[in-house]
């Protein structure tokens, strides 16, 4: 795909961002388009939001756990780019008039105190790297018009980042055991999920592993002080006025997101 396509692509994303208006699948405006492509499109778009003012913050992976894959019908993992206008305050509404088709999904977040640069990281790499991890709600959001995606869309679409919420509790990684610890997803004061962090792929260092390494190989790095979102450890939770949600990680804490404006599809 030539560069004027790939940006035609990515602006008719930024310009569903901007008017929170969603577009028709690429996958059927353009027949063939490949995951490489995608990954293009992605940095197209991105890169007008950057030259808007955001900053990039950090990274995400999606796609990571099988409830998710299951929902969406996507069944690998992807990325994308996390910008200083997705990080939202603990303590603010979230306003979904902000938003497309919002869902939110419950994980942990690893902020980094030095580099990661693959290929070749292990989770023992990135436990080291990594400052604190925090429980986080990520909003996802999609462009794509009633979430029709395949993964070329949702990688085109910045893995369908929409806004995240970091808890205020920060636990050290080489003390926590990331991978048996119990997440519990309270949805207006009722049980709506439990879960692991193994369901994203062993371990929540493992997920961030990977990404290390997927990004390291396209010259990527992650950098001291970034953000990195895991993936997913619970379903995802269409969300409307009104709604509070809360996630809890054993040993770790909470992270409480509430919700103000129209209501879920």
């Amino acid at each position: 795909m030539d560069d004027k396509t790939i940006g035609r692509y990515g602006q008719q994303l930024f310009d569903a961002w901007q008017r929170r208006t969603p577009v028709a699948p690429l996958v059927e405006q353009e027949a063939g388009l490949s995951l490489e492509d995608a990954y293009r499109i992605q940095l197209d778009f991105i890169a007008r939001r950057v030259a808007a003012g955001e900053r990039i913050i950090g990274k995400k992976i999606g796609v990571t756990s099988k409830a998710v894959q299951d929902m969406l019908g996507v069944f690998q993992p992807d990325f994308g780019q996390l910008t200083s206008a997705m990080l939202l305050a603990e303590e603010a509404p979230i306003d979904l008039g902000g938003l497309i088709q919002p869902k939110a999904e419950a994980e942990v977040a690893f902020v980094l105190k030095a580099d990661l640069v693959g290929p070749g990281i292990t989770a023992e790499d990135v436990i080291r790297a990594t400052d604190y991890v925090v429980p986080c709600f990520e909003i996802i959001d999609s462009r794509i018009r009633d979430w029709k995606i395949r993964i070329e869309d949702t990688v085109a679409d910045n893995a369908s980042c929409g806004v995240f919420v970091l808890g205020r509790t920060r636990g050290d990684p080489r003390t926590l055991d990331l991978a048996a610890a119990r997440m519990e997803l309270r949805r207006n004061g009722e049980l709506h999920s439990t879960s692991s962090g193994a369901a994203v792929q062993g371990s929540p260092a493992n997920a961030v592993a990977w990404l290390a390494n997927t990004l390291g190989a396209l010259g990527i790095p992650f950098r001291a002080g970034e953000v990195i979102l895991s993936g997913s450890q619970s379903p995802l939770v269409p969300v409307a006025d009104g709604d509070e949600l809360v996630c809890t990680v054993e040993g770790l804490g909470s992270c409480r997101v509430r919700f103000t404006g129209r209501g879920a599809a």
